[in-house]
């Protein structure tokens, strides 16, 4: 069983996914190989293998933090643990390539902290900044945190319980501050939005042109994109609230 989260009760459990879309998830190893599971995306069977693992048991040396003042971002019980004030993104340091896909586990912990709020479970994904084309991280000090700042950047993002917990959206950047929302992906239904306290479970797919976002296995978004991206970085993104983040895994994809 995983070490306690907070001693306000939440405990968590290191969980193996067993379903996909609700349909039988096969695990194994072969060899030395890396572990590999079966999955189905749309009408195709998948092959999925752990290329990254980061369990966050030491530090914090395979990311890089952008954060406005008067915020923390550190390893605490196993976790990362961020707790912010005014804007903060945590890149992981190596750049991806689809096809991919990204899982993690979150929680937006409630329990009386001064940035305690429920809200702003975020994130970016497959992300490159247009001012700093050859170095991505050249340009960290100048994004500092700052939602504006990640703008002109060409990405996918994902609000999930955005504006005190109203909204969840997905966006398109396309670089250069154009970063439409579809009506489609503007969701204001409660169970698209965020309960505290609660393990999120969130699993990422870039996989050819289909961009898929889904929260304990449930698919909030499925979008085929004409123009995928198909490299660049992915970050935990937050606004005024306190997040902890574990178990994060990468996978590329493959035809079965």
């Amino acid at each position: 069983m995983k070490k306690r989260l907070h001693t306000y009760t939440i405990i968590k459990m290191k969980i193996y996914y067993s379903l996909f879309l609700m349909i039988p998830l096969t695990s194994f190893v072969i060899g030395c190989q890396q572990p590999q599971r079966i999955l189905q995306i749309g009408d195709q069977h998948v092959v999925a293998t752990s290329i990254t693992t980061e369990d966050f048991s030491t530090d914090m040396s395979s990311w890089t933090v952008e954060q406005m003042p008067g915020g923390s971002v550190q390893v605490k019980d196993g976790q990362m643990d961020i707790d912010d004030a005014s804007g903060c993104t945590v890149w992981f340091n190596e750049k991806m390539q689809t096809p991919l896909m990204i899982e993690y586990d979150a929680v937006v912990v409630d329990a009386g902290g001064p940035n305690d709020r429920v809200s702003d479970l975020n994130c970016f994904w497959l992300a490159n900044d247009i001012h700093s084309p050859d170095d991505f991280f050249q340009n960290t000090e100048n994004r500092s945190g700052k939602f504006q700042n990640y703008h002109d950047m060409q990405l996918y993002y994902v609000g999930q319980g955005g504006h005190d917990n109203t909204k969840t959206r997905f966006r398109r950047y396309a670089g250069g501050g154009e970063r439409p929302c579809l009506p489609e992906h503007d969701l204001s239904e409660p169970q698209f939005l965020i309960r505290p306290n609660v393990l999120n479970r969130i699993r990422i797919i870039v996989y050819k042109n289909q961009v898929q976002y889904y929260r304990n296995d449930q698919l909030i978004y499925d979008f085929v994109d004409d123009a995928p991206y198909n490299s660049g970085y992915f970050g935990i993104r937050t606004y005024k609230n306190h997040l902890t983040v574990d178990n994060f895994k990468v996978y590329t994809l493959h035809d079965k």
